[in-house]
């Protein structure tokens, strides 16, 4: 049992090394974990299971800054308990380029940070989905194995962020009892006064979830301990709210927003250290203080062993799937399966769509890859993401592998992330292209980390047909192509398809959409070829040496483009055909091949029913291309594409405009 004195003291230890960083880089957010240091010293000291010598300890408890604006809490405690990675050097290089210690909590630049925070309520539902993940893993190897909690820590603003109702009234339906938020509950934010705002009843809306909740003081050391022990016998997921005091100590900007989000001064922070009786010098932590955090780091280490003992002595197969899972490692038999399902396809050479064709892919690959977990925002029948070995996830039964996530797409897209981070499962899920701008911030954030989330993003395009323009996506695609190391597939037939998702489930380090139609495609790719085409992200689907015209298009519009090309060669011309299933994949070949694909022809064209933007990579700027200027329409889809003029005979006579041109000008 830690004392009163010595518990006060190692938690102004987080506070003295938070706000002389802050002081420090002349930048940053000091009042977050000055405040809420004693909720933080009490979980790390007491109750959270890790161990600083394996931080990647696959049962350890998973801890997650959602207010990632106060990072120097989290940068505190992984210097105080021992963590390699976070030096004192590196405290004293806060939010520097080139130090770990940047200005919200990154994941992957230290051991400790469980995911990257930020975006105001990411953290929360990130952490619905590492819940989400524990009890399926727990369900599936048993609790000697799998048997921790997912704490986070989250403020205000998290709260008013709309992902957090769609995350909490998730995890609140799958009572996810070893979820436990603490609410920092210090009623500033940066404009002032929370009641400028808000006056939300969090307790009230939390309960209405199907949450636990329990009020205590949130720099009472004891209450905190008693809200814990507490919250860990509940059989639902528990709120704690935590009233705390920002900038807690601070003799005149205590309990005010200038506490917030700028570093103190040094007549102010000089007040602190006088009515916090500290008297150590910037980053000097006295060495008993620092032997209580060290010794805390070390709480877990016979916990930690003693499970790797349970591991070793667990069956020898589900061990090792275990262990490959964590890994992240594929299972052996899963190119193979991918490979004899691509024979088939070219012998079968079906004509559906391309969502249709996912399903078929995802039929093989659920079967060869057991960690693979599903799920659609309330579009299952639409997206097709559901197959016969995923059954649902229900509140009292976790053996399934897929979740009905309701319409809460940008909290799905978040839980996905978690799900990811927490490792053992790789996470797909269904919704519509067009509402991928709900989900944004959580992929945007998936790319920034370098995660293996799938996205199934179905009705593509204007294809859609009679829903309309509010449902049909013209400048998605652009937009998700321009998300730096986010990977987009918009395959053409089943067999792209089926390499786009095999592609997407080799890339352990990206996120990957994939673009799929709503309206029946032939089969653009008659004959097996081994290889992944796809891999190169444009090759020749129609080849000719020296040809006249060139034309690119993605999709549905291969199938276009194809036929343009028969009416164009009727004319005496060449015309060569390339399909471009994904841009990224295309800008990492070699300069010769990408030289060689662009060729040069004196007429080149794109095809696709979305924005040219991003097209003029492959045909410049005084390119042809047919596709979409304007939002789309409500109608038939072969009516649309007629209405949008992007069709064969409109690619046709786009090309013979152009010849003609350019003869005459000869």
């Amino acid at each position: 049992m830690i004392s009163s004195d010595k518990h006060d003291r190692m938690a102004n230890a987080i506070r003295f090394l938070s706000m002389d960083a802050v002081e420090k880089a002349k930048s940053g957010h000091p009042g977050l974990p000055m405040g809420a240091a004693d909720v933080a010293t009490v979980l790390f000291s007491r109750f959270l299971k890790f161990d600083p010598k394996r931080p990647d300890w696959p049962d350890r408890d998973r801890f997650v800054l959602s207010a990632g604006h106060g990072s120097m809490l989290i940068y505190s405690l992984l210097y105080l308990l021992g963590y390699e990675d976070i030096t004192i050097d590196e405290i004293k290089n806060f939010r520097q380029i080139g130090y770990k210690t940047a200005g919200h909590p990154e994941y992957g630049h230290a051991a400790g940070i469980e995911t990257t925070t930020g975006p105001l309520g990411q953290g929360l539902a990130n952490a619905v989905g590492m819940a989400i993940a524990e009890r399926k893993l727990a369900d599936e190897f048993g609790g000697d194995i799998v048997d921790h909690h997912t704490y986070v820590l989250a403020g205000d603003g998290c709260l008013m962020e709309g992902i957090s109702q769609e995350a909490i009234s998730l995890a609140g339906h799958l009572k996810l009892n070893k979820l436990i938020v603490f609410w920092d509950d210090n009623g500033i934010s940066i404009d002032g006064s929370l009641s400028l705002s808000d006056s939300t009843d969090q307790i009230a809306r939390f309960e209405a979830s199907q949450w636990n909740t329990i009020t205590v003081d949130g720099h009472d050391a004891d209450a905190i301990a008693a809200a814990i022990e507490s919250a860990r016998s509940s059989d639902k997921p528990t709120m704690i709210a935590c009233k705390t005091i920002i900038g807690f100590g601070a003799p005149n900007k205590a309990g005010t927003a200038k506490a917030h989000g700028s570093p103190l001064g040094d007549d102010e922070i000089a007040g602190v250290r006088e009515a916090l009786n500290w008297t150590a010098e910037p980053f000097d932590i006295p060495s008993d203080i620092l032997d209580c955090w060290r010794l805390a780091g070390l709480r877990s280490t016979k916990e930690r062993q003693a499970w790797e003992e349970r591991l070793a002595a667990s069956d020898a197969g589900s061990r090792s799937a275990f262990e490959r899972r964590v890994g992240g490692e594929l299972p052996g038999g899963f190119a193979s399966a991918m490979d004899a399902y691509k024979k088939k396809l070219a012998t079968d050479k079906p004509t559906l769509a391309t969502r249709k064709a996912s399903e078929a892919a995802l039929t093989v690959i659920n079967d060869a890859v057991p960690e693979t977990l599903g799920g659609s925002a309330d579009l299952t029948g639409s997206n097709n993401t559901k197959t016969e070995q995923t059954d649902a996830i229900t509140p009292d039964d976790f053996s399934g592998r897929y979740i009905h996530y309701g319409i809460r797409e940008h909290g799905m897209a978040a839980a996905m992330n978690g799900i990811a981070l927490h490792g053992g499962l790789i996470p797909y899920s269904g919704g519509f292209l067009i509402f991928s701008d709900y989900c944004r911030a959580s992929i945007r954030l998936a790319a920034l980390m370098g995660i293996r989330v799938i996205h199934v993003l179905t009705h593509d395009s204007i294809g859609l047909g009679e829903d309309g323009p509010t449902h049909q996506p013209v400048e998605q695609l652009a937009s998700l192509r321009a998300m730096p190391n986010l990977q987009m597939f918009r395959p053409a037939d089943a067999t792209e398809t089926a390499e786009c998702w095999q592609l997407a489930l080799q890339s352990e380090d990206r996120p990957s959409g994939i673009a799929l139609t709503r309206q029946n495609l032939p089969t653009v790719r008659t004959e097996y070829i081994e290889e992944n085409m796809c891999s190169y992200g444009a090759y020749d689907i129609a080849p000719a040496s020296d040809a006249d015209v060139t034309i690119f298009a993605s999709g549905s519009e291969v199938e276009i483009a194809l036929e343009a090309s028969g009416k164009i060669e009727a004319t005496g011309r060449t015309v060569r055909v390339v399909s471009v299933p994904s841009f990224e994949f295309f800008e990492q070949q070699s300069e010769d091949y990408k030289r060689a694909i662009l060729g040069d022809s004196p007429v080149k064209v794109a095809i696709e029913a979305g924005v040219r933007q991003g097209w003029d990579r492959f045909i410049g700027n005084d390119g042809i291309f047919i596709g979409m200027t304007t939002f789309g329409a409500s109608g038939p889809y072969k009516a649309l594409y007629e209405h949008f003029g992007i069709t064969a005979d409109a690619t046709f006579a786009a090309v013979e405009a152009k010849l003609n041109g350019q003869a005459d000008a000869n």
